[in-house]
């Protein structure tokens, strides 16, 4: 058997590669859009994709099936209860699909959504236990996926969890303490609050350890998955119903339009939003006006899907040569209107000084002078609740990132503002925001809550 993990840090997404080597025959679970390594690992392995499997509709990325598909001809198979506008294969609870002696059996596993299914993997035909069971976002290393994403489209979070319930311990749990667990994400993902940083585990380590699965109820359980989530980013709806839509392919080999200034700024003139991928520190000594600052290095896709909306136009800013990279990272979330990038931008910003903006930065120290200086400064924590709950700033008013643009009219655009996060990056996305919506003083906090606590405990 052929079975390899492709693990997306900035995603926290995992997919899969399933082959038999001995007819050649093999399966592509849960894909990204650019779906060129794959293609490349089958070829070398000597094996042909003949089906796409999801495990569910998902919400934090735009799935890889339709490219797969067309670039292979293979079939795409979803549970039997999921229905889409393009042709799919539907698969029954407790079907098996056989790649000749290594072996997939589906099971139903509803719950984070209606569904959600889950591949156990056998890799001889008969044998005594499976090798493996990828478990989408049914099951977690360290927790079970979140049962309250679907509640804007007709779906409670009581009824997903009571099934989430039936499904861990109908389904997943009945399996041997041996069976690996290759979850479809990791820590940092929005789709489960306690994530482990581990990509995979086994049976009996979740049973023993993971903290839902210890629950010694269904009421228990209900209440435990249901508090504490991380609020879901804008475009988690937006993607859960385009995953089920036909639509465009991505051809991640395209580079986006070279766009000179002139015809940039027609395009920001009719309304395209800049996002500049450089790094906050590169970006606080000089960017354009109106410009957000979601950096490359980080969870690029996650939090330019948090600020800018989904029917926005797009026009980058970026370091020569990533304007490809940060194309397709944005398609891998279904932000297709990328309208191109500005060519050579340091050369730009150089001669037209006039058009250039600084963005403030404060140390701690800085930070805490104007705390005390300004009676009327607005703080804004931007972290996560999990995170505000361990411990915040006094006085800052927690507003996560991903709601700050739907909750600018609690803010003050006119008052001395300061956000800050855990460690400065989520800090210089808020701050960018609020400048470009027309607040007017905007400062981050270099090194963020982390840094802040980090002073007071040393003094």
């Amino acid at each position: 058997m052929k079975f390899a993990q492709y693990y997306l840090d900035c995603l926290s997404h995992a997919s899969y590669l399933i082959g038999d080597e001995t007819t050649g025959r093999a399966v592509v679970a849960d894909p990204r859009r650019d779906v060129d390594e794959y293609l490349r690992d089958a070829a070398e392995a000597g094996l042909t994709i003949e089906l796409v499997l999801e495990t569910h509709f998902h919400a934090d990325f735009l799935s890889g099936h339709l490219e797969l598909a067309a670039a292979t001809g293979a079939e795409i198979g979803y549970s039997s209860v999921a229905a889409t506008e393009f042709d799919v294969r539907s698969f029954a609870d407790g079907e098996r699909y056989s790649l000749g002696e290594v072996e997939l059996e589906i099971r139903h596993t509803p719950g984070h959504t209606p569904e959600s299914m889950s591949i156990v993997v056998w890799e001889h035909t008969g044998d005594a236990e499976p090798y493996g069971v990828l478990t989408g976002d049914t099951l977690f290393i360290g927790d079970v996926g979140r049962p309250d994403l679907l509640a804007s489209i007709g779906f409670t979070r009581d009824e997903l969890a009571d099934q989430l319930y039936d499904s861990l311990h109908g389904k997943l749990l009945t399996l041997p303490d041996s069976t690996r667990v290759f979850p479809a994400h990791g820590a940092g993902s929005a789709c489960g609050k306690n994530l482990s940083t581990e990509t995979s585990s086994t049976m009996g380590e979740q049973r023993a350890n993971n903290y839902a699965l210890l629950a010694p109820n269904r009421k228990t359980f209900i209440d435990l998955v249901a508090e504490g989530q991380p609020p879901a980013p804008e475009y988690f709806v937006f993607d859960a119903i385009l995953n089920r839509k036909e639509r465009a392919l991505l051809d991640e080999s395209a580079v986006p339009n070279a766009l000179e200034l002139a015809d940039f700024d027609a395009l920001v003139a009719d309304g395209a939003v800049i996002v500049d991928g450089r790094d906050p520190e590169e970006f606080a000594q000089g960017h354009l006006a109106g410009s957000i600052n979601v950096g490359l290095k980080g969870r690029y896709a996650e939090f330019a899907g948090s600020v800018v909306e989904t029917d926005a136009d797009i026009v980058l800013v970026v370091g020569d040569g990533f304007e490809t990279e940060a194309k397709n990272r944005l398609a891998r979330i279904g932000f297709d209107r990328v309208l191109g990038y500005l060519v050579h931008p340091l050369i730009v910003m150089a001669e037209h000084p006039e058009r250039v903006r600084r963005a403030s930065r404060l140390t701690v120290p800085q930070f805490e002078d104007r705390r005390r200086d300004l009676p009327d400064l607005q703080i804004v924590d931007i972290r996560n609740p999990g995170e505000f709950a361990i411990g915040s700033i006094p006085g800052a008013e927690p507003i996560p990132v991903g709601q700050l643009p739907g909750r600018l009219v609690e803010l003050d655009p006119d008052a001395p503002t300061v956000v800050y996060c855990a460690g400065g990056y989520r800090s210089s996305v808020a701050a960018s925001l609020l400048r470009q919506r027309g607040f007017s003083d905007v400062s981050d906090v270099l090194g963020g809550y982390g840094a802040w606590v980090e002073l007071r405990q040393s003094a």
